[in-house]
């Protein structure tokens, strides 16, 4: 994959900038939330308590699409310039930005379902305002949850169909607007079922944590890109059980 990424980058150079300037953007605001608290949105996306308003709402789904931007678009690279090349070849220029807004459509999806989620947490304070757990139960649970799927064979089927961008349109390649955005749609919900349980975990280290935020980044684009990346994905969810293991061992001790 290295060497074709390197070669649809070449090729499509004001395309692959344009993603990357809006992963960029994205990793900018991130990288603000994190570090610049004490602004009135930094605020709203950290309720002392569950009681949240309209405002907090809408200020917590914004974090999370944002990040998810942020960590998916990067990795999502390959498969989007992929797309536009065989596009461009049939004449069709602008069916790139349709599959972008559908995978990204996906993630917006996510984000609201982890919004909801941050609010049960909170309301059953599992979780801080930080969005970093406070319970140890909650921390060894979802350890386990996602070690162990990342050995489950809906994981690998996902996996193995990002890695292979060309396998994937090659098979799922349905042509004009509509089929771009079914496109679209499916390769982010194969990204959705490759990484979900890791994003999850930002619910341990903290979503307002930059260096936590940035890590699991860093595996999602391994785990997509990198040669050995089934490798990766392998000893990872064997330091995920063993971390959730000993989370919950430690709580039954105590």
């Amino acid at each position: 994959m290295p060497g074709m990424l390197s070669a649809l980058v070449v090729q499509h150079p004001t395309r692959t900038a344009l993603i990357l300037a809006i992963s960029l953007a994205a990793w900018t605001f991130t990288a603000w939330m994190a570090l610049d608290m004490g602004h009135p949105l930094a605020q709203l996306m950290m309720p002392p308590t569950a009681g949240w308003d309209a405002a907090n709402s809408f200020a917590i789904f914004l974090m999370w699409a944002v990040m998810m931007a942020a960590m998916m678009l990067p990795a999502a690279l390959p498969v989007v310039l992929t797309f536009a090349h065989l596009s461009l070849r049939q004449g069709e220029r602008a069916r790139g930005r349709v599959f972008v807004a559908a995978y990204l459509l996906v993630w917006l999806a996510f984000s609201a379902a982890a919004t909801a989620l941050q609010w049960a947490l909170q309301a059953m304070h599992w979780i801080n305002p930080m969005i970093v757990s406070t319970s140890v139960w909650l921390t060894g649970s979802l350890l386990l949850i996602a070690g162990l799927y990342q050995f489950s064979p809906l994981k690998k089927h996902c996996l193995a169909r990002c890695r292979s961008p060309l396998g994937f349109l090659m098979g799922e390649w349905r042509s004009g607007t509509g089929g771009a955005f079914r496109m679209g749609l499916h390769h982010g919900l194969l990204c959705a079922g490759c990484c979900w349980a890791l994003m999850v975990l930002l619910f341990v280290g903290g979503a307002m944590n930059l260096a936590w935020v940035v890590a699991l980044a860093i595996v999602v684009a391994i785990e997509k890109m990198a040669p050995y990346g089934e490798r990766v994905a392998f000893m990872l969810g064997l330091l995920m059980i063993a971390a959730g293991l000993w989370n919950l061992a430690a709580l039954l001790a105590s």
